[in-house]
């Protein structure tokens, strides 16, 4: 059986806030293995009024900055809350990422993720973005669980 968490509850995992946080669900969770994130692109996000005037697109790297949020979420969800108290999750690496179609305002982007492996507090993921079934991009990274200062 799958999992769905909302904004509320990916706020008491991640510590991104508006307008950062940019993913508003986390479903179809398979703890520490899978799962799909939100993102709801609209006409008024952030990046819109000046990426680009009368042509908004959602940047690439924050498509690559929502991967990783879904990532960490995940993560964040699974691990024993003790294990992940006073932790964060930092970007490493971005491996093989391709942008194939802009993602413009008024769509639902998914970010369909996956954990491919572990060792200690680095973790390897895999993404792909779809808009309405059409995959947007792709890309592999690494993160690392630090302890917060």
């Amino acid at each position: 059986m799958s999992e769905t968490i909302d904004k509320d509850q990916i706020r008491n995992l991640l510590p991104h806030r508006e307008p950062m946080l940019l993913i508003d669900e986390l479903k179809d969770i398979k703890k520490l293995f899978s799962a799909t994130a939100i993102v709801n692109v609209k006409k008024d996000s952030f990046f819109v009024q000046g990426h680009f005037p009368n042509q908004p697109v959602m940047p690439g790297v924050l498509i690559v900055e929502a991967f990783g949020q879904a990532a960490a979420a995940l993560t964040a969800h699974g691990l024993d809350k003790s294990t992940y108290e006073n932790k964060l999750v930092f970007l490493m690496s971005v491996e093989k990422a391709r942008f194939r179609v802009p993602v413009v305002p008024n769509c639902i982007l998914e970010l369909k993720i996956e954990a491919l492996r572990s060792h200690g507090r680095v973790w390897k993921y895999k993404g792909e973005a779809f808009v309405e079934n059409q995959k947007m991009a792709d890309a592999q990274w690494t993160a690392t669980i630090v302890d917060r200062k």
